[in-house]
Order: structure tokens, then C-alpha cells, then sequence
């Protein structure tokens, strides 16, 4: 087995317990059980609970990283790809990222360095939108306004109706249109 595998084994496994259990649930012993690896083999790869959750972020930064470069990349602009992209594209997604965050919020012995790359996809998004617009104060409407329907929905509160969310994506998007800066 692959080292790469076995690493991908250990943090789906950290993954799939955060997200059923939460964070006070998660243990090296039952990690290395749900991965189906030694004690050995997983504090191989990582040291410690803390170490496994810098390990996630670490993953979750590299899918960010990725959109962000198909945003800036894209046809329809960062702006359209960020409003498209603020609510989450699947259930796994949506608790994936809620299970995070609590896990943030519970301060159990989380390392700063995770919360900090969490809080890092979030600057990071407001970073491009500013720098496709030219307007400041549209640049923030549209970041908070994105960053509010994805919280909103992994959070799992009352949704606007989606005719509703659609339109207000778009009158954003239009606006937008007006103020972006030439590629």
C-alpha cells in the first residue's frame, strides 16, 4: 500500500468522523480502526489528533487552491464562479465544512495553523474579488453576501427562496459587469 493511500485512508476516515460524530468523537484509536490502519501506521503520518486536522486543512486549502485558479482562469469571471460556487454543491460538502468549522469553534486542542487556513480560504476569495473590481464596496457586498448563503446553508438555516437567491446572484453579477477590471 501506497504511503499517498494510506495518508488519503486516514484523513477520509478523519472526514467521515468529524462529520457523523463531531470532533469530541474523534480518537487515533477509532481513526485508525475506520481507516483500517495500525496505531503505527497512522502516528506515522500524523503525530497526533491535531496533527490529522492541519492534514484536512491542508487537503481542503488544495481543493480551495484549485478553484480558485479555475475563478481566475474562467470565462464567466471570478465574480460568477464565487456566487455559483456559494452554496455548497453537495451534502458531503456541506457537512464536510460544518463539521469543520465546529470543530474550530470547540477550541479543543486545534492548532492555530488549521483555523488559520480555514480563515485563509476565506480571505483568499475576498482577495480576487477585489482585485477583479474596481469598486471596494461591490467587492465586499459579493463577498459577504456569498460567505452568508454558504454559511447559511451548511448551517443548515431556512433558505431564501431559490427564484429569489438566483436573482440577487445576478443583479450582483450585473453590477459587477460594470465595475470589472480588464483581464
Amino acid at each position: 500500500m501506497s504511503t499517498s493511500n494510506t495518508r488519503d485512508r486516514i484523513l477520509d476516515a478523519l472526514q467521515d468522523i468529524l462529520i457523523s460524530d463531531g470532533y469530541s468523537s474523534v480518537t487515533l484509536e477509532l481513526v485508525a480502526r475506520t481507516a483500517e490502519v495500525s496505531k503505527g501506521g497512522l502516528l506515522y503520518h500524523f503525530p497526533s489528533k491535531a496533527a490529522m486536522m492541519v492534514g484536512l486543512m491542508e487537503r481542503i486549502r488544495a481543493l480551495a487552491e484549485e478553484e480558485f485558479r479555475e475563478a481566475v482562469v474562467s470565462e464567466e469571471g471570478v465574480v460568477r464562479y464565487f456566487l455559483r460556487t456559494s452554496l455548497p454543491q453537495s451534502t458531503a460538502e456541506s457537512e464536510l465544512y460544518w463539521a469543520v468549522i465546529a470543530a474550530l469553534r470547540s477550541k479543543e486542542d486545534i492548532p492555530p495553523e488549521a483555523a488559520e487556513m480555514v480563515k485563509g480560504l476565506f480571505d483568499r476569495w475576498g482577495e480576487l474579488l477585489h482585485a477583479e473590481l474596481t469598486d471596494p464596496v461591490l467587492a465586499e457586498t459579493i463577498r459577504l453576501a456569498g460567505d452568508g448563503m454558504y454559511m447559511s446553508s451548511i448551517a443548515g438555516l431556512g433558505q431564501p427562496d431559490p427564484e429569489l437567491t438566483r436573482q440577487v446572484m445576478e443583479r450582483l453579477a450585473e453590477a459587477s459587469d460594470e465595475v470589472r477590471r480588464q483581464r
